[in-house]
Parts: C-alpha cells; sequence; structure tokens
C-alpha cells in the first residue's frame, strides 16, 4: 500500500524537474509545460470522489490492483509519448488512475486497523507523502543528466509491478460488495468545484492579467461546495456521506490539517526557488539544502510514537506546529552569507515538524470513525488533502507575485516565508482548544 501512495507522490512533484527536457524534446513552449503537472493534480481532484463508490462495487483489492496497473501502463504512456498531446492525455489518464489507487489503498489499511492501532499505521501512511517531494528533485536531476527525462516516468513501472505482485498475494478479497446507485449528480457538482479551483488556482500563477479570470473561476468553485455540501447532505444514495465531519478529530484534520498540506507543498518549491532566484545559487546546490526537509522528516521517526504516547496528541501537535511555524518563517532572514548550517538546520527542523504534525493528524483522523463510514470518511478526506496539495504552489506563486508590487522581489520572497508561517496560526489555535484527552482513542 504504502508503495502505490509513494508512487503517486512522486509523481506528482518529479515532473517539475524535467519539463524543460520534455519541452526541448517534445518542442513544447515553456509556457505550455506547466499543463504536464496541472492535468494531473486537476484530474486527480475530480475523479477522487469516485473511489470509495467504485471500492464498494467492484471490491477496495480489485479496485487498487485495476487502478494500480493503469497508473504503470499510463507512466509507460507517458515514457514513450511522441507529441506534447500523447503525453497531456496519458497523464490524464495517470491522474485518473491515481485518483482511484491512493484513497484505496488507505481504504484497505483503514478497514483493517482497530483505532488503538491508528497510530502506528499512520507512521506508514505519512512516509510517502513526506518523503517524495522531498527527494523527487534529485531523483529527477540525477534521471535528466544521467539518463533521459523518459525515467521519471519508468521509475514506476517496477514499483508498481512489484507492489501489484505483493498485493495479490498479501491483500484480502473483499467477502462483500454493494450496488449502491451511483450519484451522478453529486459527481458533476464536485467536478465542477474541484476542477474550478485548481484552474482558478494554475491560471493565476501565470500572471497578474490573469487574476480576475482567476478569481471568478475560484469563487465559482468555492460557491460550488455549498450546493455540493446541500446535495450531500439531502440525498437519498449520496456519492459519499459528509457526516463525518460532525467528529471533532476528523474533521481538525480537514480544516487545520488543510492549513498544513498548503505549507508541506509550498516550501520545498519556495525555498528552492528563492535560493536560486535570490542567492543566484545552481538547482544542484539549492537541492542540497531542501533535502535537509527529507532528512528531518526520517529524523525525527524513529521518535514520533515514543513523543506521541509520552506527552499526548493534543501537546505533540502544538509542538509539532508551533516548529513549522517558527522555523518556516525563520527562513526570511537567511541570506547568501549565512552559515550553511543554519539554512539546513531550519529546513531540518521544518522537516521534523511536519512529520512529527502529520503523524499525528492521521492518526486522530479516523480514531472516532466506525469501521463502516471510513470509505466515505476517506473519500472527503482525500479530496480535501489533494486539493490542499494542488493549491499550496500555486497560492504562495500569487502571494509573492502580488507583495513584489509593494516591495522588491527579494522581499516578497521573504515575506512569502513569513506568510507560510502564519499559516499554522490558526490549527495551532484550533488545537489548542481541544480537550486535554484529545484524540485518546488512537493511542
Amino acid at each position: 500500500m504504502a508503495s502505490s501512495l509513494f508512487m503517486q507522490f512522486l509523481d506528482a512533484t518529479i515532473v517539475t524537474t524535467a519539463l524543460p527536457y520534455i519541452g526541448r524534446s517534445l518542442n513544447v513552449p515553456t509556457s505550455s509545460l506547466s499543463l504536464t503537472v496541472s492535468i494531473y493534480f486537476i484530474t486527480m481532484a475530480i475523479f477522487i470522489p469516485l473511489s470509495g463508490w467504485i471500492a464498494k462495487r467492484i471490491g477496495k483489492k480489485n479496485a487498487w490492483l485495476l487502478a494500480t496497473l493503469l497508473f504503470v501502463l499510463s507512466s509507460l504512456g507517458d515514457a514513450v509519448a511522441p507529441t506534447f498531446s500523447f503525453l497531456l492525455a496519458s497523464r490524464f489518464i495517470q491522474g485518473f488512475a491515481g485518483s482511484l489507487m491512493t484513497p484505496t489503498a488507505r481504504l484497505i489499511m483503514l478497514e483493517k486497523t482497530p483505532s488503538n492501532q491508528l497510530l502506528r499505521m499512520a507512521n506508514y501512511l505519512v512516509w510517502p507523502a513526506l518523503i517524495a517531494p522531498a527527494i523527487a528533485p534529485i531523483i529527477g536531476g540525477f534521471f535528466v543528466k544521467y539518463l533521459t527525462w523518459q525515467w521519471i516516468f519508468l521509475i514506476n513501472v517496477p514499483i508498481g509491478l512489484l507492489a501489484i505482485i505483493i498485493g495479490i498475494k498479501l491483500v484480502e478479497k473483499d467477502t462483500q460488495k454493494s450496488r449502491t446507485k451511483f450519484d451522478f449528480l453529486g459527481f458533476i457538482e464536485i467536478a465542477i468545484s474541484s476542477g474550478f479551483i485548481l484552474i482558478g488556482a494554475e491560471i493565476a500563477t501565470y500572471g497578474r492579467e490573469y487574476w480576475t479570470t482567476a478569481g471568478i473561476l475560484v469563487l465559482i468553485g468555492l460557491l460550488m461546495i455549498l450546493v455540493v455540501g446541500h446535495h450531500l447532505s439531502h440525498v437519498d444514495n449520496p456519492l459519499f456521506d459528509i457526516k463525518a465531519l460532525k467528529v471533532s478529530s476528523f474533521r481538525i484534520y480537514q480544516t487545520g490539517g488543510t492549513f498544513l498540506w498548503l505549507s508541506v507543498g509550498a516550501l520545498p518549491y519556495l525555498l528552492t526557488v528563492y535560493l536560486q532566484t535570490v542567492f543566484h545559487w545552481s538547482a544542484l546546490v539549492a537541492g542540497y539544502y531542501v533535502i535537509f526537509v527529507f532528512i528531518g522528516n526520517i529524523g525525527i521517526k524513529p521518535f514520533t510514537n515514543v513523543i506521541i504516547r509520552h506527552i499526548k496528541y493534543k501537546a505533540s501537535l502544538l509542538i509539532a506546529l508551533f516548529t513549522v511555524g517558527i522555523s518556516t518563517a525563520a527562513l526570511a532572514w537567511i541570506q547568501p552569507t549565512t552559515i550553511g548550517f543554519i539554512i539546513a538546520g531550519l529546513a531540518f527542523i521544518s522537516g521534523c515538524g511536519r512529520s512529527l504534525a502529520l503523524t499525528c493528524y492521521n492518526a486522530v483522523t479516523f480514531s472516532e470513525i466506525p469501521m463502516d463510514e471510513r470509505n466515505s470518511a476517506n473519500t472527503l478526506s482525500s479530496v480535501l488533502q489533494t486539493m490542499a496539495q494542488g493549491l499550496g504552489v500555486s497560492l504562495i506563486t500569487v502571494v509573492v507575485s502580488s507583495l513584489s508590487s509593494f516591495v522588491s522581489v527579494n522581499t516578497a520572497y521573504e515575506y512569502g516565508f513569513i506568510f507560510l508561517g502564519i499559516l499554522m496560526l490558526y490549527p495551532i489555535i484550533e488545537v489548542f482548544i481541544q480537550p486535554r484527552d484529545f484524540g485518546s482513542k488512537a493511542l
């Protein structure tokens, strides 16, 4: 299950490293290359709501195996693409496969895990989400420098096939399947909402002259959320049930956790661009410092369970979120003359905080959700998480661009780090007002 999660998170970020090489190989203008990334995220966000219904219809194991196989085949399609149109079509299929593969993998684990084992399971879920984006620039850089850009897609083939072979043997087959009627109207409403928000966010990164159009699209998407909420609350057979939002431990991850995911998606990008644009460091040198975020993710991992069990979830989350906020904002004060150890240290500390916070969130999210309701809860959580991941880079790009109208570009980037740090205030306040025994069912 973890390998399929790793593939999905890796593929979402590794492509950016190879975009210039893809452009030269397929004769594509630079302005169009971002479609390779955005079509993947938008397709995933649109089709994730189908995952729960398909898992019920054909069984979780079958759904996951078919989705993983389709992900592998579409990765091959990406690698052999003779034209840019062919590549975009393959990326669309890959996004569709990812929209089924990742939520179904999580669902298989969730429906077999009792609440008191969720902390252990959370460690497996968090690793792919944190490791893949951090190592993607290095792996991608290695492939395009020493091999070819096609290898950023071909790497999925052995990983995916190995996951399928292991999954066939280890994952139990479903004994119960559902013939629930498909909520087509609900799917269309959710697709419009998520699609408009992500497309608007993508357009906003093209420049200020597009902000009005982008703002209208995002506004339509946000208004559609109200329509979606009303529909899912009143229809007899909704695409997925949203009553899990009434459970505080689940709702907190969907709200405060979303702010954290925005930071998780934006920080590696912002730090990389800042070191290259403002410090004029090479992509390779910048990548060395960003990798310390990944080292922090790994470094704290052996201690996360001990920390959480010793001081409980509330204190652990507060410390983790505060650490992320302070270390991220502190990056605004680094200079080209700053000792490398300090820059690496701040990135490392940020990685530690992110890892601990996401472990806490993932463990408590489903701790109070009954087993028979985890399918719908997982689908809803997957939709919101994908949206937050997709919006992270777009948000910080627009923030820096907006600030550059009033201050220098260098200062705008510095304020960008402070902005990401301030984002942590909401989840900190949200967790602070929770009772002391918050998350106790997941211990």
